[in-house]
Parts: C-alpha cells; structure tokens; sequence
C-alpha cells in the first residue's frame, strides 16, 4: 500500500513570468486539470519539496497557492474530483516554425 495522498493545487500568480514558472515546476509534481489547477499524487516528502518549491517562486505579498488534500491515493483521493465536459486541455502554445 502507498503512502501517497492526492492533492489539489490551485494557484493565482500575479506575474507572467512568475506564472509560466508556477505551472512548470507542478508539472513535475503532477497533471494539469485546469489552467491554473493540478491534481498531484505526493509522499509526505513530496508535499514538502513542492511547498519548498513553490515557495520559492511566488510573491508572497502578491500571489497565493491552495494545496488540498483529496485523501489517499488508493482511496477517495482517486475518485475525489469529477471533470464534466472536455476532458483534456488543449495543447500548450509552443514555437512556432516557419
């Protein structure tokens, strides 16, 4: 049995560049429900990288991170969230060759 629990991470990042950073360091951490929302399976250990992290990129005066835990992952944790409609989000804008 894991020790993993499943966490919601939300972010509002005031700063583009703050922003882009945010989003690819929880890209390491986890899967991207929405813009601005992961959901991340996390050890303990894990959890407290990702705070560590983040912590180190955001303005705290100015931005602000939600990190919910959904449960354990071979609990509710898995079964937490619903997603209604489109299930996937579109691709990521990358360069462009002409």
């Amino acid at each position: 049995m894991s020790n993993r629990h499943v966490f919601l991470v939300a972010y509002d990042i005031r700063d583009p560049k703050r922003l882009r950073r945010i989003h690819k360091a929880l890209r390491g951490y986890g899967d991207p429900l929405q813009f601005s929302v992961f959901q991340c399976a996390l050890s303990a250990a894990e959890r407290q990288l990702l705070v560590q992290d983040v912590s180190e990129i955001i303005h705290h005066a100015e931005d602000r991170v939600l990190i919910a835990e959904l449960g354990p992952q071979e609990g509710r944790g898995a079964k937490a969230c619903q997603i209604l409609g489109r299930q996937e989000l579109p691709p990521e804008p990358g360069p462009i060759v002409i």
